[in-house]
């Protein structure tokens, strides 16, 4: 069998999240590329055994790619492992692009990304009936860009639940930005910092307090920000409930009335 590329989402953090597949990838790979910054090297050398590794953190495209080339010139198995899923906020593209240009086979193998993580973390569901029933996954602009029409401020006049990755350095632009949309001083928020991780860390506020919160905390990086009006059934009970398991209700799977 030919030797082959596997882009693995190596999940939030723990090292029982990473899926089944990506575990058993990681058991027979021959060279691992992994992104040190943000995998935790436990989970590499829980699965990773017999390979090869290298910590890509502070290697350049042109490097891993390199390492990649050597690897598959070699008849070995590798495995490019990247935090959360490879496809959020991955930086896979380029890397995928430069192997399509190779002629090198790859496969993307699908990881849990750190917002399920975190709203797991919360005991939160993010889409609620009669409450929000989008999610949307964004960033702040910082060195990179965002298209000028994906603006926070822009996107925020939705008021849907939204999960805010890359951005807790600059949570107070961020509050600002959601406050000039749909979004109020009394909005619920809540940060999780190193969402499955040994030190994980939750800060729960509105947008009126949670800058000061979160500045009173010291963290600065490896958060997401999950802001909406989900996040307030904790405190108001839920506004209406889904009508998947109720009594009235019929679908394809259970008559109306059934007990």
């Amino acid at each position: 069998m030919a030797p082959k590329v596997s882009f693995v989402g190596a999940g939030p953090g723990a090292a029982d999240l990473i899926t089944i597949r990506g575990a058993r990838l990681l058991k027979h790979a021959d060279v691992v590329v992994y992104a040190g910054s943000l995998v935790d090297r436990e989970l590499v050398n829980c699965y990773a055994t017999r390979a090869e590794v290298h910590d890509s953190a502070g290697m350049t495209l042109t490097e891993v790619i390199t390492v990649i080339m050597d690897a598959i010139a070699a008849g070995k198995d590798v495995v490019r492992l990247h935090t959360g899923d490879p496809c959020i906020y991955g930086a896979i593209q380029e890397q995928m692009e430069a192997l399509d240009r190779l002629e090198i086979e790859y496969q993307v193998v699908p990881g849990v990304t750190s917002a399920f993580a975190a709203a797991a973390a919360l005991k939160q569901e993010l889409t609620l009936p009669e409450v929000s029933q989008t999610v949307i996954f964004t960033r702040m602009e910082g060195r990179t860009p965002v298209p000028e029409r994906e603006r926070l401020a822009e996107i925020a006049r939705i008021g849907a639940t939204m999960v805010i990755y890359l951005s807790i350095g600059m949570i107070e632009e961020v509050v600002e930005q959601l406050l000039s949309g749909s979004y109020s001083s009394e909005t619920a928020v809540a940060v999780v910092c190193r969402a499955t991780w040994d030190n994980e860390q939750i800060i729960r506020g509105t947008l009126a307090d949670i800058g000061a919160k979160v500045r009173e905390s010291g963290i600065d990086r490896q958060a997401l920000i999950i802001v909406g009006d989900v996040l307030a059934v904790r405190s108001q009970g839920l506004k209406a409930k889904s009508l998947l398991y109720d009594g009235g209700f019929s679908h394809g799977f259970r008559d109306k009335g059934q007990a």
